[in-house]
């Protein structure tokens, strides 16, 4: 990274290398899979149940059928708020965090200005 840019830009680099978080670990790959799965069931649900078992259920077979399509519908919808909520609280924590950096630095410069300004 070119000096002038450092100067102007001081968060997020390091040793000349920008630095990133991870964006994810075992937890959200955990429920990302979980929900793709029960959006995969749901959707071949759906799809079974509209061609291949439409002449086969009746009666109760329907409503348990249709039953577990709607469950499973809605336990894909659920997980996604849950990781939507993990995702956003996990933004937050990484906002305060970086107003916290930021503040450090700029107390950090301050410090050394005014420490520069004395020996002068």
């Amino acid at each position: 990274m070119p000096d002038e840019l450092k100067s102007n830009f001081p968060l997020g680099s390091k040793n000349d290398e920008v630095t990133l978080l991870s964006m994810s670990n075992s937890a959200d790959a955990l429920r990302r899979w979980l929900g793709l799965f029960c959006l995969a069931v749901a959707a071949g649900l759906l799809i079974w149940g509209q061609t291949i078992l439409k002449p086969l259920l009746d009666g109760a077979s329907y409503v348990i059928y249709w039953f577990i399509c709607f469950f499973f519908t809605v336990a894909a919808i659920g997980i996604a708020l849950i990781d939507l909520r993990a995702v956003r609280q996990r933004m937050r924590e990484e906002q305060n965090e970086l107003i916290r950096k930021t503040l450090a630095e700029i107390e950090a410069k301050a410090e050394r200005e005014k420490h520069e300004k004395r020996e002068q």
